[in-house]
């Protein structure tokens, strides 16, 4: 499924290629034609129709293609073929781009007729093309390089060690979003560890792309179990966190005829919402990370576990739910005050459902059963 965050991650990318087009453009065009400026003219609408043109079919490669099964299949291989394949396929864009010429021949036909041909004369005896072709094949190699490293850290952590915003640590409210596969240790048994990988790695990519959609950012990966965890100010906006939460699930059972096929079962999720105060800083030494310490994420695990006694797949804690916002489309059930297990403090936990209906059902059947055993 292609979202808006991807056309607007693509029309910015396309935008950024347009100004480093035009900043490159119009420095070597200014600096190797004459006179300096129709040279930079010249070279500025040379240099933003092939930037652009080459963005318009790498990033349409790059943002939309790995949300098909096709693009799916093809990320699935090893991580070295994967950047090959792009390579070859970038190169051969960049090629027919730069060494076709492109970018000069739509500055040929928006030059005056006079300077035309003093253009052509300098163009032809200028910086040769293959030496064009060479610079922008090693670019196009960094970047793929680079990319494919980043998602090994996550878009946000890469970023936010770039900028050094956690190099010293700082307190902060964060959401934490722990969902736990259903039922995946019976199908380790069935599929054997090779298999189970393999699902658990498309549950997980199905958890990852909402994620993403939503703001938020993945933390880790532990077990049969993703974290994901958004600031107060990205999370609270639209109850993300909630919304995240139903957006995997929906995907997930949209993908069923798929998981049937190739796993004889469709995923469920349990899922635990919990907000707080954490310290965010890096840590480590050859290997950096960003990580969160403070009571929010043990206590996220134990409401998790919650899920399991307390006969609900979706809890969500007092904490978390005052500080959402837009949550009128989510039926809550108070669940009352829970004592968990490892906690001294008990906490207030309620079920969340995107169906008012079925959560009122839940509710009145638990009181039923409740004045049955009473």
């Amino acid at each position: 499924m292609i979202y808006r965050r991807d056309w607007r991650e693509y029309i910015a990318a396309i935008g950024f290629a347009a100004f480093q087009g035009l900043v490159v453009g119009l420095a070597v065009g200014a600096a190797m034609i004459k006179p300096p400026l129709a040279g930079a003219l010249f070279g500025a609408v040379s240099g933003v129709t092939e930037f652009v043109t080459g963005m318009v079919m790498i990033g349409a490669l790059e943002i939309f293609l790995p949300r098909s099964a096709f693009g799916r299949r093809l990320l699935a291989r090893p991580f070295l073929i994967v950047v090959l394949g792009k390579v070859v396929v970038y190169l051969a864009i960049v090629a027919l781009v730069v060494g076709g010429r492109l970018g000069p021949q739509v500055a040929f036909l928006l030059a005056s007729p006079e300077l035309a041909p003093q253009l052509a004369a300098q163009v032809a005896t200028g910086l040769p093309r293959d030496l064009l072709v060479a610079v922008a094949a090693l670019v196009t190699f960094l970047l793929v390089v680079l990319h494919h490293c980043v998602q090994l850290v996550g878009d946000r952590n890469f970023r936010d060690i770039m900028r050094g915003r956690y190099h010293r640590p700082r307190a902060e409210e964060r959401f934490f979003l722990f969902m736990d596969v259903v039922g995946s240790t019976p199908v380790a048994e069935r599929l054997g560890p090779l298999a189970v990988h393999r699902y658990l790695d498309r549950v997980f990519q199905v958890a990852s792309e909402a994620t993403d959609m939503h703001y938020g950012e993945v933390h880790q990966y532990v077990g049969d179990e993703i974290v994901a965890t958004w600031t107060l100010a990205d999370g609270r906006l639209d109850a993300r966190p909630l919304a995240c939460l139903f957006a995997v699930q929906a995907a997930l059972d949209a993908r069923a005829p798929e998981f049937e096929r190739a796993f004889g079962t469709v995923p469920k999720i349990r899922a635990a919402l919990h907000a707080g105060e954490v310290v965010t800083g890096e840590i480590g030494g050859s290997r950096r990370a960003i990580v969160f310490h403070g009571d929010v994420m043990n206590t996220t695990s134990r409401i998790e576990n919650a899920t399991r006694t307390l006969g609900h797949n979706y809890l969500v804690s007092e904490d978390a739910l005052a500080r959402l916002e837009d949550t009128g489309r989510y039926a809550t059930q108070d669940l009352g005050i829970q004592q968990l297990r490892g906690r001294v403090n008990p906490i207030r936990v309620y079920a969340v459902s995107a169906d008012r209906g079925h959560c009122a059902l839940r509710a009145r059947t638990t009181a039923h059963a409740n004045r049955q055993s009473g």
